[in-house]
């Protein structure tokens, strides 16, 4: 199973907010759009960054006043990308070994083309499974 397949049933839409919106932006649109983490993204296209929920519940921590704040002061710049023909079993190692629950997916020239989170990642592989079950079950009872 590869990334482009969980992209596929999920769809290609990404929500981006540019890196100079402030964090009380940030905080509407992850409500509005009822998701997680935002890819930080200037034109829509390269990427810049990515902010999650978890950067602002340490952000406000250590700073109560950090509403007005750019994203950019606390967006991570280094961003672990992956690519469509990606396979999903490296996603999930990197998701792991890094401790991410986001990943912007990119085309061969880095232009932003989806995102995959882990809930995705979780209910494709499910499907994948149930899918296996599946066949299994129809060889067995054909057989007998």
């Amino acid at each position: 199973m590869r990334i482009n397949d969980i992209l596929r049933s999920k769809g290609a839409a990404v929500v981006t907010i540019r890196p100079e919106e402030s964090v009380r932006t940030l905080v509407a649109r992850l409500a509005e759009h009822n998701v997680g983490a935002l890819v930080v993204s200037a034109d829509g296209f390269a990427v810049a960054g990515i902010v999650s929920e978890r950067d602002i519940t340490r952000g406000l921590h250590a700073d109560p006043g950090l509403l007005d704040a750019p994203v950019s002061r606390i967006m991570t710049p280094d961003v672990h990308t992956r690519l469509l023909d990606d396979s999903i079993e490296d996603l999930m190692v990197l998701m792991t070994e890094q401790r991410i629950r986001h990943v912007p997916v990119v085309s061969g020239n880095g232009a932003l083309v989806g995102i995959v989170s882990i809930g995705d990642v979780v209910k494709g592989r499910i499907g994948q499974l149930e899918f296996e079950r599946e066949q299994l079950e129809g060889y067995i009872s054909g057989v007998t």
